[in-house]
């Protein structure tokens, strides 16, 4: 686990909290970023991540489940959390160029809510991703995560 150009306008370091993960927050708080609350993560591989938020009830929709944009913007954020903590030597400018999502189940409230985040590539000027967002099963199911949504993205690297 490198992270080798934090920005240092996050705080991303061990948390003492949460032992075998890393916090990935951002410090200015009126940044978007900061609405998702905070984030931690967890390298799981060589090409690997879990990123967690704990949805709240800002992030909800009528229905009481997240809200399908808190979705897209978590897996947006993790795909760069992932990618710069897996040691992917990327810019502040940075941008996500496709980010592509299957809505599967409704993510719960209240509950950790993981970005299992996979590189697929790295090239000189991309980095493609993939990855779902997962709970884990309910106290009536069969023991398999919940699957939350599945996506898609790629970054285009920028100095």
């Amino acid at each position: 686990m490198t992270g080798p150009d934090i920005d240092p306008r996050f705080a991303f370091g061990p948390d003492p909290d949460h032992p075998g993960w890393f916090r990935w927050e951002i410090r200015e708080g009126e940044r978007f970023n900061h609405f998702l609350g905070p984030m931690r993560i967890q390298p799981t591989g060589k090409t690997s991540a879990r990123v967690r938020i704990v949805p709240q009830r800002q992030h909800s929709n009528l229905a009481d489940n997240v809200h399908g944009g808190i979705s897209l913007a978590f897996a947006d954020i993790a795909l760069f959390a992932a990618a710069r903590t897996l040691g992917i030597a990327m810019g502040p400018r940075t941008v996500t160029v496709d980010l592509s999502m299957q809505f599967v189940g409704a993510g719960r409230l209240g509950e950790p809510l993981d970005a299992e985040v996979e590189i697929v590539r790295d090239s000189r000027h991309l980095v493609f991703l993939r990855g779902r967002l997962v709970q884990a099963p309910a106290e009536d199911a069969s023991g398999s995560p919940h699957i939350v949504a599945s996506f898609s993205g790629m970054l285009k690297k920028g100095g």
